[in-house]
Formats: C-alpha cells, sequence, structure tokens
C-alpha cells in the first residue's frame, strides 16, 4: 500500500501530496485549485469540527449563518480588510446563462443579465456579519454577542497544495461584539488559547503562542494572537488565528450601542477561525514513509482488528471472540473495525491500516485462539507485542492514551531540536539552510528590517511570543537595540 509513496528525506512535498491522496483523505478536482475531501478524511474533519464546536459552546458561543455572497459596497466598507483580500476575490457579475446562438448545444452568459452590483464571494464574512450586527445590537442588554459559523470560503489561488492552500476551503470563523476593549482582548486571547488547548491536546501538536507583526497581522485587526506549529521538514505552519479588531468594522457598519449610562458608542470586535489547513498540520507533523501516523483523538478508525484463519470455522470462532471485544471496547467509545474481508489478504489489511494510520492493529488466529492471545501492533512505534485477549478491553484504552502521548513528546522533542537562538545575520541563514525550524533572533521592530530579511531569505517572523521575557540585544541585521527575540521560520 505504501509502495510508490516518496520518502520524506528526498522529497518532502511530493510524499505530503501522495500521502493525502494514496491514505484517502483527498484530491484534486474538476474544478482547478479546489479539492475533494474523501470520506476517510472528511471523517477527521468531523472529529475535529466536534470537539471545536464543543469547545466553542462551553465557552457561550453560539452556531448562526450567513450568506455565501457579500455585495461589493459592504465588503469595502471596511478599506483595511477590502485591501487586504481584493486580489483573492471570487466575483460575481451576472445572474443568468443563456444557449449560445453562436454554437450549438454551448451556453453563454447572458450580456443582458448583469448584476446592478457585483457579488463577492465570501474570503471572510466581517463585512457580511457586522452589518447584520448593526440591526441586532442597540444596548448593553445585546452584549456580548457571542457568534460562530462553520463555513466554506474562497480565495483565489495560483499555487495550491491539498489542504494547506486551495482556492476553496472549508473552516469556522467566530465573529463576537463587546462593550469594553477589554472584554474584547479578552475574547481574543482566550480563544488563541482554545485553538492551542486544542491543538497539543487533539493533533498531538505542541505550538508557540504569539502575537503578529504590524505587517503579518490580519487586515482590519489592531492585533492578530496565533499559533505556530513546526512541521517536520522545519517549516512553520499557522495553525491558528485570532484577531482583536478594535472598533474598526463597528464604525465602518456603525455598530453603536446604549451604555447603561445612556451614552452611545461603538462596540469593540473580535474574529477568529481555523480551517482544513489542520488536516495538513496533522499529516505533516506526524505521519511517516508508511503512511499517517493518526493521533487516537482524531482517528476515525482507532483499532483494526484483523483475523487471520483458513476456512469458514476458524473465521466464525475468531469472530465470535472479536465481536464480543468490539462490543466492550465500543462500550467505552473507542471505534473498531472488525476486517474480515475475504477479498484481501492479511499482509495487505496491514499495510492498508498501517498507511491509514490506525493507531493500534489486533491479529488474531487459530494459534491466538487456542493460546488466549492476540498480537497488537501500535502505529506510532511499530512495536509488536502479545496480549492475553481478555485482558484487552482493559489494556487497549490505556495503550490509546499512552499513543497519544508519545505522538506529541515526540513532536515536541523534534521543536525544542529545530529551535535555535542566533545573534548574527550569518548564522541566521546558515541554521535556515542547514537545519530548519524556528529561529530565535533580535529585530528592531521596523517593517523595513522585517521586508528585507523575507526578500534575502524567505524567512518570515511567525510571531512575537507571548511568553518571551525582555532581553537586551541588537537587530541581526541593522545592529539598532532590541528588547527581545521573535521567531523566525520558513512557513506554509
Amino acid at each position: 500500500m505504501s509502495k510508490g509513496l516518496p520518502k520524506r528525506s528526498e522529497d518532502y512535498s511530493l510524499w505530503y501530496n501522495e500521502l493525502v491522496k494514496k491514505a484517502g483523505l483527498a484530491e484534486n478536482s474538476a474544478v482547478r485549485g479546489c479539492m475533494v475531501i474523501k470520506p476517510y478524511g472528511f471523517a477527521i474533519w468531523e472529529k475535529m469540527q466536534r470537539v471545536l464546536d464543543d469547545m466553542f459552546k462551553d465557552t457561550g458561543h453560539e452556531n448562526a449563518y450567513f450568506p455565501l455572497f457579500v455585495p461589493k459596497s459592504l465588503f469595502e466598507a471596511e478599506e483595511q480588510n477590502a485591501e487586504g483580500f481584493a486580489k483573492e476575490c471570487a466575483v460575481v457579475t451576472h445572474y443568468r446563462l443563456q444557449t449560445d446562438p453562436d454554437k450549438p448545444g454551448k451556453l453563454r452568459v447572458d450580456p443582458n443579465a448583469k448584476l446592478e452590483e457585483e457579488l463577492i464571494v465570501r474570503p471572510t464574512s466581517e463585512a457580511i456579519i457586522w452589518s447584520t450586527y448593526k440591526n441586532w445590537i442597540q444596548s448593553y442588554r445585546d452584549l456580548p454577542l457571542l457568534i460562530n459559523q462553520w463555513a466554506n470560503v474562497v480565495r483565489w489561488e495560483m499555487r495550491t497544495r491539498l489542504f494547506l492552500r486551495t482556492a476553496e476551503f472549508l473552516w469556522q470563523e467566530g465573529h463576537t461584539a463587546h462593550a469594553t476593549a477589554e472584554e474584547a482582548v479578552a475574547e481574543t486571547k482566550q480563544m488563541m488559547e482554545v485553538y492551542a488547548t486544542f491543538a497539543e491536546q487533539y493533533i498531538a501538536l505542541p505550538v508557540v503562542r504569539g502575537v503578529k507583526t504590524p505587517s503579518e497581522r490580519f487586515a482590519g485587526a489592531l492585533d492578530t494572537y496565533c499559533i505556530e506549529g513546526l512541521m517536520q521538514d522545519g517549516k512553520a505552519l499557522q495553525a491558528g488565528t485570532s484577531h482583536f479588531l478594535g472598533q474598526n468594522f463597528a464604525k465602518a457598519f456603525d455598530v453603536k450601542f446604549a451604555t447603561k449610562e445612556g451614552d452611545l458608542e461603538h462596540v469593540w470586535g473580535t474574529s477568529w477561525g481555523v480551517s482544513t489547513r489542520l488536516m495538513g498540520a496533522l499529516v505533516m507533523a506526524h505521519s511517516d514513509d508508511e503512511g499517517l501516523v493518526l493521533p487516537p483523538k482524531l482517528a476515525p478508525i482507532q483499532v483494526v482488528i484483523v483475523p487471520i484463519y483458513k476456512g469458514e470455522e476458524q473465521l466464525a470462532q475468531i469472530s465470535e471472540k472479536v465481536n464480543a471485544l468490539k462490543k466492550a471496547l465500543e462500550s467505552k467509545g473507542i471505534s473498531v473495525k472488525f476486517d474480515n474481508r475475504d477479498t484481501e489478504r492479511p499482509g495487505f489489511k496491514f499495510a492498508e491500516w498501517e498507511l491509514k494510520g490506525v493507531p493500534v492493529r489486533i491479529a488474531i488466529g487459530a494459534r491466538d485462539l487456542e493460546s488466549g492471545t492476540a498480537e497488537v501492533a501500535r502505529r506510532d512505534t511499530k512495536e509488536k507485542s502479545t496480549q492475553q485477549f481478555d485482558s484487552l478491553a482493559s489494556y487497549i484504552p490505556a495503550l490509546l492514551d499512552e499513543i497519544q502521548e508519545n505522538i506529541y513528546n515526540r513532536a515536541f522533542a523534534y521543536r525544542e531540536g529545530h529551535t535555535t537562538k542566533v545573534d548574527t545575520y550569518d548564522a541566521f541563514k546558515e541554521v535556515l539552510e542547514n537545519k530548519g525550524g524556528f529561529v530565535l533572533a533580535h529585530w528592531d521592530g521596523t517593517p523595513e528590517t522585517e521586508e528585507r530579511i523575507k526578500e534575502e531569505t524567505k524567512a518570515t517572523i511567525r510571531c512575537i511570543a507571548l511568553n518571551t521575557e525582555e532581553e537586551d540585544g541588537v537587530d541581526m541585521l541593522t545592529g539598532k537595540p532590541s528588547k527581545q527575540r521573535v521567531y523566525f521560520a520558513k512557513a506554509y
């Protein structure tokens, strides 16, 4: 099954693309730049959705849905936001097709069906949502307004990669309104922490919590908080962002509320989101040359049981034991597949489930029935052990927890081993070229220096970490004074 997968060490990009396809996560579609998410891939995304949705609701948020189309006049109301997304927008200009008189059997855009105002296919929903909030918010009693939506967005991309960068992708976007700046900032930080908790506890991906530089922040935001993960090729991946919008959108759409004192003030806003890019992070952070390595908490199938038998009688005996085990594990919330297909040999099944990253594989044959044992293989380390069959119902849950923790610890160790402090520009470039990973270096705080480093090295400031202590130093490029180090890396 994994034959034909390139090695990570030889061509990481090709390895990633082929793994996503061969493992049945997604494939390219007939629409250039867009993907088809296949059932196995969507099952992982559904697990992510369920967990995140619960986390959002636990923090007081409610789900709603807003239109896919945004009138151009609304989109351009907040100038910074409109300018930031203008080059990525798909635009609807007509509302009807007609038979092409010059090409029998073909259609053309009806030239008489031009819209009075163009519609933007949402690249993000601030404009349509804040124009709606104007009608929902009148007084302090309506605040805070805590809304999330699960949706798709379109950002026109010329160079695409499955899950990481596609013209259309799935995401959630939260949009909240508050009475004070302090409440909005607290919300922004809270949602960044929700994302960080999800990344670390479910994706098993250690992340750096930080704030973006002005040139990297969301268009229309006063501050952008983010979580940054490190992939196995030494490149960073922005895994989630949370934006403090100040009063920018409230002023653009005249969203005011009556205070307790009777004054009329603009509300304070936030927005925050994660997307199917998390699927790319899941693949790139943990998988190996044999296929996916899925953290148990997000694996659609956590345990697969493969019978090894000759004849229907042996299969019936094995099935009786397996079905009882399957029922016991499922009662504990563990997803189990009994792969009793008679169309494939056990070796093929082993390779298939290894490619798909199933955390635990149990093999049981006629001899195992006699000895009361079964072979248990774990995907993360490829270790195999012989276990008493009757103890599997208690052994497997603990093993899944151990695998989840081990996958996180490996990713954490990789990040720690690929986080390097440098003081000179030469050392900075040497680390980027030969080691990769996060590079901690002093920055003088100017956009000019940031842009020059980006142009010369392709590395960007991923974030200014929230837990970074002040440290006097000098910028590695300009020699100007600096108070702290920032996280640089090449990134997706």
